[in-house]
């Protein structure tokens, strides 16, 4: 526990510093490093990011003898080198972007694959045929499937609090109790991206400037309320209270080790609730990891390629069946500097898991539950430790 009790403060401490250098005021901007924490944590005072450096490579050159078991010991080495490369960019150190996607992120990914996104492609086909969407182009039908199924903007909210409600049920009768945990669909402009899970007042933020569809309605419903978000931060708050998570638990750090796997949680939400049921279901779960892995590739092309955000938008935009304004607007947070290799951890956090759970017995689904909730991780250490 006193690794984590070092770790949460150090962090905490970092944020502190980073927050006083002066920006924009901007949504993401007031977010800080630290944009969620369900315990209190003193932070260090912190002179500067050198003194942060060698606390950090202090705690780093102790872990190995002290950490008490050898998932925590591997959580938090690379835990602690994803703030290190963190600091990197603060201090203006030269830092490429496929190391922050390395060290920062803890994934290997750089441009998803064709092979991959054909894939996608062929499943979406194959199900849109299922529905009677056949004739034209993928592109025409894909258009087709969604301007049915789009949700007029004046009922997104009430169709988010219905699918919501039934995201809680289900996530009660097959995984944790949450009958007593409510989040609320509320209306928010001028950010970018599409929803935003408020866990400290309980309200789920969504831009209702972006379409939703039915599917995407599901998708969010488990992946910011149940089981993802809101149910991963009310156990960890609950475990860290309890004493059984260390305190490091208790923080969202972003763009950092844990990153990929607070939003493969998420992501995994509605198969952790078998509600991939029907083949609509299955082309939206599809178009959401296509589109996902091309923003991958869009953030290659702005931070390695050098592309502008007016090149890269047409490109995902036909590659993944949206209009443009719709592309341009998911990648936006793409140049906010700390958030730039974020947008990995959707797609590699979704995959990374899904590999492991697919592969989880029925009759062991609680214990995995357990093993994932109750533990922080990266991609490797989930993997890598998980007893199958």
């Amino acid at each position: 526990m006193q690794l984590g009790l070092e770790l949460a403060r150090l962090t905490a401490g970092l944020d502190k510093l980073y927050r006083e250098v002066p920006r924009t005021g901007s949504f993401l901007d007031r977010e800080g490093l630290i944009p969620v924490a369900v315990a209190q944590v003193e932070p260090y005072l912190l002179k500067d990011y050198c003194e942060a450096r060698d606390r950090l490579e202090s705690l780093q050159s102790r872990i190995p003898t002290d950490a008490p078991t050898a998932l925590r010991q591997a959580y938090l080495l690379e835990m602690v080198d994803s703030l290190l490369a963190l600091l990197d960019t603060f201090e203006n150190r030269q830092i490429s972007y496929a190391e922050r996607l390395r060290r920062q992120m803890r994934v290997d990914t750089q441009m998803v694959s064709d092979e991959i996104l054909d894939g996608y492609r062929a499943t979406i086909r194959g199900n849109l045929d299922e529905l009677g969407y056949r004739g034209g182009s993928l592109a025409e039908d894909v258009a087709r499937f969604e301007r049915d199924s789009v949700v007029p903007a004046d009922k997104v909210l009430d169709t988010m609090a219905e699918y919501t409600r039934e995201a809680r049920r289900r996530t009660s009768e097959t995984m944790y109790l949450m009958n007593d945990e409510w989040i609320e669909p509320v209306r928010l402009d001028d950010v970018p991206f599409t929803a935003y899970c408020d866990y400290p007042e309980r309200k789920m933020r969504l831009n209702l400037a972006f379409p939703f569809t039915r599917s995407s309605i599901k998708h969010l419903a488990c992946h910011e309320a149940f089981p993802g978000h809101l149910v991963h931060l009310a156990l960890r708050q609950r475990y860290v209270a309890e004493g059984k998570m260390p305190l490091d638990g208790a923080q969202v750090v972003t763009s950092s080790a844990s990153s990929a796997m607070f939003e493969g949680i998420a992501d995994n939400g509605w198969f952790f609730l078998d509600w991939i049921n029907t083949p609509e279901d299955v082309v939206g779960m599809t178009l959401e990891r296509l589109r996902a892995a091309l923003r991958c590739n869009a953030a290659w092309m702005l931070h390695v390629e050098g592309r502008s955000p007016e090149e890269v938008a047409p490109v995902i935009a036909a590659a993944g069946y949206q209009d443009v304004a719709t592309a341009a607007g998911r990648i936006a947070f793409l140049r906010h500097g700390l958030r730039a290799p974020f947008v990995y951890g959707y797609w590699c956090g979704d995959t990374s898991l899904h590999a492991v759970w697919e592969k989880v017995p029925r009759e062991r689904h609680k214990e995995f539950w357990q093993y994932l909730y109750g533990n922080m991780h990266t991609p490797s250490t989930l993997r890598d430790f998980w007893v199958a």
